[in-house]
């Protein structure tokens, strides 16, 4: 459909590590998809990012965003690793 600059003004996808297919699974099972549709199609606001979380009963253990693919998510070295402010989007190189 002509690459990533093509289609991501109606087309983003949003890899969430360690969730099974139905939800739930060890990974961030904790997020908000639907604020950022009803943002990008109410408002035009396009979702940049998706933070995502791993609950202990009603506590947040971590999170960490999740960038559209194959944008990834990186520890910037300086801050709690819990913390979603800690990763900065870092773009895959194609080999």
């Amino acid at each position: 459909m002509g690459g990533r600059k093509a289609t991501e003004d109606f087309f983003r996808l949003f890899l969430v590590p360690g969730v099974h297919h139905g939800g739930g699974g060890p990974g961030f099972a904790e997020f908000d998809t639907f604020t950022l549709l009803e943002n990008w199609v109410e408002r035009g606001i396009a979702p940049d990012k998706l933070i995502v979380s791993r609950m202990s009963g009603e506590v947040v253990e971590r999170s960490r965003p999740v960038y559209p693919y194959p944008v990834q998510a990186r520890y910037s070295g300086t801050g709690d690793p819990r913390k979603p402010a800690s990763f900065a989007a870092f773009e895959p190189v194609a080999r």
